[in-house]
């Protein structure tokens, strides 16, 4: 089964062509990143415009690389799959829209694809050993610019809910610590570069708290843990290059602290199979190499980093392994879906 999937839940404009939910057969993104980075963070009304120059060459582009298999477009795909939440509103109008529109004109069935399970398959593309792993239970981190959610996943559409963050979602602490320290935007990639590399368990300079990371809930917080950053910055206004890195290096260090071991937690009190990490802020290396280092034998998977950050293929992905299709006639997108009961 061939699906041609949309996705434009933020700033990205993203389409694809996703064949039996692992297979990319054409894909192609457009990002207006660099115009927000002279404002420090994303303006919607900037991204639903760029969004509407880019949505149709965005989808011949990924078309366009699988033109081979029939003569024209209508006959490439099977099924469209578009996110429909959560995200900005004028955004993700321009994606189901457009998703609509070519299901009525095609004569195609139409998926609506949550954006936080999306995140979750982007471990599957181009992954088909994955299907052939136990991996059920699992317990999954979704962890990106707008959003910290921890979810275990007993099977494919079915998806509980365990918690996330009471406050701002790690995405959105990074950002504002790496404004804080002057490092620009996005944030996560600016403090990565700027704490560069520590061997785990190496003493740090500057102690930031980890909140909440030893309550017995699954629920994160890290608003707190900017307002701490934001004292010391006071206290020391005029900062060294040395002394930035070393702050960027220990907020890394508290975040993703807090991150692995709530989801080791999860992992053992679940008795998963697998971990799997999901989201932009799954590229961080040091991420990465914590939670695998703290899991144990328990095994762990990451997306491959062109996976992590928004795209279509991972949404073509769910749109195959949960398949739930939807008249067009009734979609709407819906800016406040979430995976909470």
């Amino acid at each position: 089964m061939r699906i041609l999937a949309i996705e434009t839940s933020c700033d990205e404009t993203a389409a694809a062509v996703v064949q039996n939910g692992v297979n990319l057969l054409g894909s192609s993104v457009a990002s207006s990143e660099e115009l927000h980075q002279k404002t420090g963070g994303i303006v919607p009304e900037v991204a639903a415009r760029e969004q509407v120059r880019s949505i149709i060459p965005v989808i011949n582009e990924a078309l366009g690389q699988v033109t081979s298999l029939a003569s024209d477009f209508s006959n490439l795909v099977d099924a469209i799959a578009v996110t429909s939440g959560p995200g900005l509103l004028g955004s993700l109008l321009i994606g189901v829209e457009t998703a609509k529109t070519l299901a009525f004109a095609w004569q195609k069935p139409l998926v609506a694809v949550n954006h936080l399970v999306g995140h979750v398959y982007g471990n599957f593309v181009e992954n088909a050993e994955l299907l052939a792993k136990d991996i059920f239970p699992a317990v999954v981190l979704v962890v990106s610019g707008g959003h910290t959610d921890l979810i275990l996943m007993n099977n494919h559409r079915d998806f509980r809910w365990l918690g996330g963050t009471l406050d701002d979602a790690a995405g959105e602490a990074f950002d504002k610590a790496a404004r804080i320290l002057g490092l620009g935007y996005p944030g996560g990639p600016a403090i990565s570069t700027a704490a560069g590399e520590r061997p785990l368990g190496a003493p740090s300079q500057n102690k930031l708290p980890r909140p909440v990371i030893n309550e017995p809930h699954f629920d994160f917080s890290f608003s707190g843990l900017k307002t701490a950053l934001g004292t010391l910055v006071k206290q020391s206004p005029t900062l060294t290059s040395n002394e930035v890195s070393g702050l960027a290096l220990e907020f890394q260090e508290a975040v993703t602290d807090c991150l692995v071991t709530k989801t080791i937690k999860a992992a053992r009190s679940f008795a998963a199979k697998s971990i799997l990490l999901a989201g932009g802020v799954a590229a961080n290396k040091r991420l990465r190499e914590k939670l695998g280092k703290s899991a144990g034998n328990i095994p762990v998977f990451f997306p491959e980093f062109r996976f992590c950050t928004d795209n279509a293929a991972m949404i073509g992905s769910a749109a195959f392994f949960n398949q739930k299709f939807v008249s067009w006639e009734n979609l709407e997108p819906d800016s406040t879906l979430s995976l909470q009961p």
